[in-house]
């Protein structure tokens, strides 16, 4: 995928840099982890440092010192989780802002301005996401708006150098999907994701419907799978022919000191830790896992220490992209079936649980 600042190797994950940083990382921290692509957030920044600093800046490149590809989230899911807090009309969602306690409209055409100004080298259209569970009604009513709104961040897209992805809806229920797909790919959009799941659904409802809807997708076209998830989820996904990732799990599990494994999640805050004079994983290259014992990540978050977070940090993104790396491989080499199977076997034993992770 050629974007402004740089060729992305597909399929990449996506770091979660929602407020034009990405969670005890600093810039060459992600390039040390293999990063190719910064994900920022146009709720969040439109309100804070705002679309006048971005365009004194020249963009959020040069503003957080990341020279890579930036993607932009819209804003929709955030919309959806203020649910006491907005007004959700044809015209956008109107809200007050954490930052100055202002009303803000969040529109179609003003999600466009902002990521334009931002400078982000792709975009993403605002959309309506709603509970993946709701009914049909409601969740016809959601997608069909999703439409108008696509239509009108088609429009209002002024920089052509700025590729702007549209966002399948549908919650659960196929035939929506199937009528979602059908409707946005007769626009020329430069990439389809597919969203709101993660929602409510399950995590085989999520599998279900990440494979109905991809397979509506075009082929030559990025298909992008929004705010899933753990490794096993990649997985399956990238099966299903999924390209793009983003997801909030491994900065977030790690601040909570939880790290993804060769063999699967490991607690490190766990007693059986304390003086364990071991890598984390042994199977792992980063800088974590070459230079600290278990039992020193172990005392770093017992003490509270902030680097403990960061260290936990630096594995699971480095794991992530290493995983996504030896995908590649395994694609070019025309194995990934039998790839993905091992690996399964080997990490999803911590994975079944019917609380979908976002």
């Amino acid at each position: 995928m050629l974007t402004a600042h740089g060729r992305v190797e597909t399929p990449v994950f996506m770091d979660v840099g929602t407020r034009a940083t990405v969670t005890d990382c600093t810039p060459a921290d992600l390039a040390s982890v293999g990063a190719q692509v910064v994900l920022g957030n146009t709720y969040h920044l439109m309100l804070r440092p705002g679309v006048d600093v971005f365009r004194q800046f020249g963009g959020i490149h040069r503003f957080m010192g990341w020279s890579g590809p930036v993607l932009t989230d819209s804003g929709g899911y955030q919309i959806f989780s203020l649910p006491n807090a907005r007004t959700l009309t044809e015209k956008g969602a109107r809200f007050k802002g954490y930052t100055d306690n202002q009303m803000h409209l969040l529109s179609p055409e003003r999600a466009i301005e902002v990521q334009t100004a931002i400078g982000s080298d792709i975009m993403m259209v605002l959309d309506e996401c709603i509970d993946s569970t709701s009914d049909e009604a409601a969740t016809r009513a959601a997608m069909e708006r999703t439409h108008r709104w696509a239509l009108r961040s088609l429009a209002a897209r002024t920089n052509p150098a700025q590729a702007l992805f549209a966002i399948v809806q549908g919650g659960v229920i196929p035939e929506l999907r199937k009528q979602s797909a059908g409707f946005l790919t007769q626009h020329r959009f430069d990439g389809f994701a597919i969203g709101g799941l993660a929602v409510g659904d399950t995590r085989s409802q999520r599998e279900d419907i990440t494979a109905f809807a991809a397979e509506l997708l075009p082929a030559d076209r990025p298909r992008y799978l929004m705010g899933v998830g753990t490794p096993p989820d990649l997985l399956m996904a990238m099966l299903a022919g999924v390209d793009m990732f983003d997801c909030i799990i491994p900065t977030q599990l790690a601040g909570q000191g939880t790290a993804f494994t060769s063999t699967g999640r490991v607690r490190i805050t766990r007693l059986e830790n304390q003086r364990a004079d071991v890598s984390l994983d042994p199977a792992c290259a980063c800088t974590t896992c070459k230079t600290f014992s278990r039992a020193y990540l172990h005392h770093l978050f017992k003490a509270k220490e902030p680097l403990g977070a960061r260290l936990l940090s630096m594995h699971n993104l480095f794991h992530y992209h290493a995983l996504m790396a030896d995908s590649r491989r395994a694609i070019e080499q025309g194995v990934f079936a039998a790839f993905a199977k091992e690996r399964l076997l080997a990490i999803d034993r911590h994975e079944h649980s019917a609380t979908p992770f976002a």
